[in-house]
């Protein structure tokens, strides 16, 4: 879509410009890694749209919108110490590259510079673009903690996990879309439909993700094949087998999950379980019924319809990745 492109370059062109320091050499080349490794720059673009809906000028977006993206990056790069995911966008995540210690303070300098593009927000909006931000940081951090916390649970819900991940990834796609509608001048109404459209399609971009990681290519989606398998990850996938397995099926799908096997044994033995259960057509189905709801969400929103347009090829494109 040429309108994204050009939204993508006019970030690239941004994140170009960041000034960061060559020494402490293990400090700033992980974060220049990082921010290399490209990525769909998703959320950023977001916040650019969102300002499009209300205005054409979006000089007031850029700042936010690169705050969000170090952001987002800084999440990852912490994410794959505590996941211990050693690939990243089809690259070595920071800590394989380096190690655990290097990633931490790399992370951390990265936060730091999303709060300084942040700080540069107009004044006119930037106190409720702060506090949005801060709450959603905050949500993040929580759902990230509840992923952790569901490795020790046997008693997961469905329930549970779509709250775990509305808050580690959901909320930040809802906000980036209300930044930038606060930076184009939306009223508090308009910005928050823009916030719901965001949050149900973040659940349903999770949603897929999960589907991938099971059934998608490792060289087009840029992590290990089923890696969430072999972490004994609870994703709707496994949490829906467990839920409808009986008898012989029920019993070797536990012993699956308390294996220590960590080879390709089990990432087959599982996903035939799942195809068994029809677990990846019941994952798309409620991945649907969120992205649905999004488009009724944005539907309200009553703004430029050339950008809207823009916005929903954007979303739907997101939701045909190759798998």
């Amino acid at each position: 879509m040429e309108q994204i492109l050009a939204l993508r370059e006019e970030l690239e062109k941004a994140l170009s410009n960041l000034q960061l320091p060559e020494q402490p050499a293990k400090l700033y080349q992980p974060v220049r890694y990082t921010l290399e490794n490209g990525g769909k720059r998703m959320r950023p673009v977001l916040v650019l749209l969102g300002c499009k809906l209300f205005s054409e000028d979006i000089s007031n977006a850029i700042h936010p919108a690169l705050g969000v993206e170090l952001f987002h990056n800084f999440t990852l790069v912490h994410d794959d110490i505590m996941d211990e995911a050693p690939v990243r966008r089809g690259k070595p995540s920071v800590y394989e590259q380096w190690d655990p210690n290097v990633a931490i303070l790399s992370g951390d300098a990265i936060f730091i510079k999303a709060y300084q593009e942040l700080l540069q927000t107009d004044k006119n909006v930037i106190l409720p673009i702060l506090d949005l931000f801060n709450k959603t940081a905050l949500e993040i951090c929580e759902g990230q903690q509840l992923d952790m916390d569901f490795e020790q649970r046997n008693d997961v819900s469905i329930d549970d996990y779509l709250h775990m991940i509305t808050l580690k990834t959901a909320v930040l796609l809802g906000a980036s879309l209300k930044i930038g509608a606060l930076t184009g001048g939306a009223s508090e109404d308009q910005a928050q439909a823009l916030y719901d459209f965001g949050l149900n399609c973040g659940i349903a971009f999770q949603l897929q993700d999960d589907i991938l990681d099971v059934f998608g290519e490792s060289k087009k989606v840029g992590k290990q094949k089923g890696g969430d398998i072999l972490a004994n990850k609870k994703t709707f996938l496994l949490l829906k087998a467990q839920e409808l397995a009986t008898g012989k099926t029920e019993e070797v799908l536990a012993d699956w999950i308390s294996s220590s096997n960590s080879s390709t044994d089990k990432v087959e033995g599982v996903t035939s379980i799942y195809d068994e259960l029809n677990v990846r057509e019941l994952a798309e189905e409620r991945m649907w019924r969120y992205f649905n709801t999004g488009i009724a969400a944005l539907e309200k929103v009553g703004a430029n319809e050339k950008w809207k347009s823009v916005l929903l090829d954007f979303s739907r494109s997101l939701m045909h990745r190759e798998s």
